[in-house]
């Protein structure tokens, strides 16, 4: 996927997905594991993995606020 095919998405939709996965990872009968990656992107915006299992990609809008 190259920088221009990326589509923002709003951090509360981020959220949400972390949410479903930890409540899938702990309703599950067995050994989870999760891991966040966020990376910096041009143009004020951040990369966010989700992985666990299998991989979500999340583009955000990022305003640096003190």
């Amino acid at each position: 996927m190259k920088d221009g095919d990326r589509k923002t998405v709003a951090l509360p939709v981020v959220k949400s997905k972390l949410i479903e996965l930890f409540e899938e990872m702990f309703s599950h009968d067995g050994h989870s594991n999760m891991e966040v990656k966020i990376s910096f992107l041009r143009r004020g915006q951040k990369e966010i993995l989700l992985c666990c299992g299998k991989e979500y990609r999340f583009v955000v809008d990022y305003v640096n606020t003190p």
